[in-house]
């Protein structure tokens, strides 16, 4: 369940610093129109086509959010940055092209021991290689930050619809591929980001390479003859044939040997983040581990986990040998068969040196350029593992998304009370996202300043009650209104504790120099908390230092700073002793006499301090309200539930009592 607070939230629009503007108001820059709809199996695929046209779909569904960063609602450097790195790619190309003629140069003139030539291209060199080292150097800058802000703006976005309206809570409520979606979003995002402009310069910079240079190889190579049988045969570019012919080798070879890799990635880069989500939850529940001596169980959890990893590492490293073998292969021999190649015709005078050794450059600069695939497969594979996790973290997004426009599933709907009625639920209905009801037809209504104590037993719902209210549960029918531009603050039984200062703390959700120091050590005092007072500015991990109790305090010296018009207490002095939960509950109703307080908790005691007492109760199809009473004289107008369950009238008495 979740246990983060939600800050004071405007009913009828967020102001600007408050948890809603987050939630609800934060637009998504990749996703100027509406998510796309996902695909439906057909009926007589097999379930290995049915996984492959999902595989399929996904990187469809990558592409279709982040192309986006070059369009208009995009990065606005996207396309400059993008076209000076073609054009410092196709420059470069020219100078290695210069390079090449060059060493054509100084190997003539070697062997024909022309010493002005050869001090002349010495002095050449110099500029020839200092240029190219500086296009490299900027290209690399170049791709390096169309990769950075890429994924600064993919990022951005997809956190943007991870939390708007809860999702990021709700994800945990519903069924998908979606698991870790924080190692997906910070690792999984950055492979997928920085490896498509890497494949992009690549197969840019091997196709101008592998045009230029197959000229050089026709234009120097020229025709073989060979006898064969007293018949001569004559082979055209027979270098440019051989440079075909040994790259479709390798490459056919890479896709043959690595054709597991992808998914030997994918299993691999789930199972990492399942061991780093072990190690983060052990390191969260350090205090309940170590006080009930669970670490060996601990270490015998991690040690499974960890055995996986290190079983997909060796299924990985298998798919490395193999693809190693051709590449390396391929590196050794490339260098070498041009110069046999042009062996017969040096020999015979038809080649100069410097001619074979300007074939043997360009010949290795083609074969380069078409075993592209051979050198990035293991990467390749890499970058379409992550974009399928990624992908499938947008694929629920859009889910919840799609369900948030459309009454298919049973919205609840959000509106505005009328007349002094600070919150009313009208025939509310929750249920699960699979349509199973928890809690059914609840009709009430809260008037300003009243205090309503939400009872029952456990599992009753009466907590996904309180979520349906603030928003995070979206599942169900009827509605939720609130009186306009009135704020709602939640105080969840275990309280969200940020990292850095205390003073960061106890001003959460808001900004931490929203409040004078004077004001967070005042609300301090208020809740008992006095002897933190000096310690605001410390940055220390506070959740792990406080006591449960200490953080239920910390949550009303929050209460007290934000000053809502609406408090809902989710079991929020459970971690309290009775007569500091007496103190809490008395503060807030001196400290903020007006305010309207909705509370749910088992403790019978807290009914001293609530006006009005509404019980849940389990039946069969969802949880019914079942009585909703008086605990103080308080005359007004209540709609009851539309479907009361009633005793028996008694005899000779025309009055009706709720059940309780």
């Amino acid at each position: 369940m979740i246990d983060t607070e939600l800050g004071p939230k405007s009913v009828k629009g967020a102001k600007p610093g408050d948890a809603e503007s987050l939630r609800r108001d934060k637009p998504s820059t990749a996703e100027a129109e509406p998510p796309p709809e996902g695909i439906e199996p057909d009926p007589q695929w097999t379930p290995e086509e049915a996984e492959q046209a999902r595989k399929k779909y996904l990187l469809t569904r990558f592409w279709i959010s982040a192309r986006g960063y070059w369009t208009r609602h995009g990065d606005k450097l996207a396309w400059p940055c993008t076209i000076a790195l073609l054009a410092l790619i196709c420059i470069n190309v020219g100078f290695q092209y210069g390079i090449n003629v060059w060493n054509r140069a100084i190997f003539d003139a070697l062997e024909q021991r022309n010493a002005d030539t050869v001090y002349y291209l010495s002095a050449v060199f110099l500029p020839l290689v200092l240029g190219s080292i500086a296009l490299v150097t900027t290209q690399v800058a170049l791709r390096m930050a169309i990769q950075r802000r890429w994924r600064s703006w993919l990022t951005t976005a997809v956190i943007a619809r991870w939390l708007a309206n809860g999702r990021y809570y709700q994800l945990n409520l519903i069924g998908g591929d979606h698991k870790n979606p924080e190692a997906r979003i910070a690792e999984d995002l950055r492979i997928a980001t920085e490896a498509p402009v890497d494949f992009v310069a690549g197969v840019i910079v091997a196709f101008l390479s592998a045009s230029t240079f197959i000229i050089v190889l026709w234009t120097i190579g020229g025709a073989l003859h060979l006898t064969i049988a007293g018949s001569t045969v004559t082979i055209p570019g027979f270098l440019v044939i051989t440079a075909v012919i040994y790259a479709g080798i390798t490459s056919s070879s890479m896709a043959v040997i690595g054709r597991h890799f992808v998914q030997v990635s994918e299993v691999k880069n789930q199972i990492e983040a399942e061991f780093r989500y072990t190690l983060t939850h052990v390191r969260e529940n350090g205090e309940s581990i170590a006080l009930l001596g669970g670490e060996e169980e601990e270490r015998n959890d991690l040690e499974k986990t960890f055995g996986n990893v290190i079983k997909q590492w060796a299924l990985l490293a298998r798919q490395h040998m193999r693809t190693t073998l051709v590449s390396q292969g391929s590196s050794l021999f490339a260098p070498v068969v041009p110069v046999l190649l042009c062996a017969p015709k040096f020999l015979e005078g038809s080649m100069t040196l410097g001619q074979v050794m300007q074939a043997a450059s360009a010949f290795a600069i083609v074969q380069g350029a078409f075993g592209w695939l051979v050198d990035n497969y293991p990467r390749l594979a890499d970058w379409n593992a992550c974009a399928r996790r990624i992908a499938s973290l947008m694929m629920s997004l859009d889910g919840l998304e799609r369900s948030e426009k459309s009454d298919a599933l049973g919205r609840i709907r959000r509106g505005e009370t009328e007349s002094d009625v600070v919150l009313s639920l009208n025939d509310l209905s929750v249920s699960l996202d699979d349509g199973t009801a928890v809690v059914k037809e609840t009709q009430v209504e809260i008037e300003p300043g009243e205090r309503v104590l939400v009872a029952g037993e456990s599992g009753t719902g009466k907590s996904t009650l309180v979520r349906a209210i603030a928003g995070l549960w979206p599942w169900g029918g009827g509605s939720v209104n609130f009186h306009a531009d009135r704020q709602l603050f939640m105080l969840p039984q275990r309280p969200y504790i940020p990292s850095g200062t205390l003073r960061r703390a106890v001003a959460y959700p808001g900004a931490a120099d929203r409040w004078a120091s004077e004001k967070i050590k005042e609300a301090l005092d208020k809740v008992g908390l006095n002897y933190l007072a000096d310690k605001i500015e410390e940055d220390a991990p506070w959740d792990q230092t406080l006591s449960g109790g200490e953080k239920q305090r910390l949550a009303f010296a929050r209460l007290l700073l934000h000053n809502p018009d609406i408090i809902v207490l989710d079991e929020a002095t459970s971690a309290l002793d009775e007569k500091s939960q007496d103190r809490m509950m008395q503060m807030v109703i001196r400290e903020l006499p007006k305010v309207t307080i909705i509370s749910v908790a088992h403790r019978a005691e807290l009914e001293a301090f609530h006006s009005r007492k509404v019980t849940l109760e389990r039946r069969e199809g969802g949880a019914r309200l079942v009585s909703d009473v008086d605990l103080v004289p308080h005359k007004r107008k209540r709609n009851l539930l539309l479907r009361l369950v009633e005793k028996p009238l008694p005899k000779g008495n025309g009055s009706r009592s709720p059940v309780n």
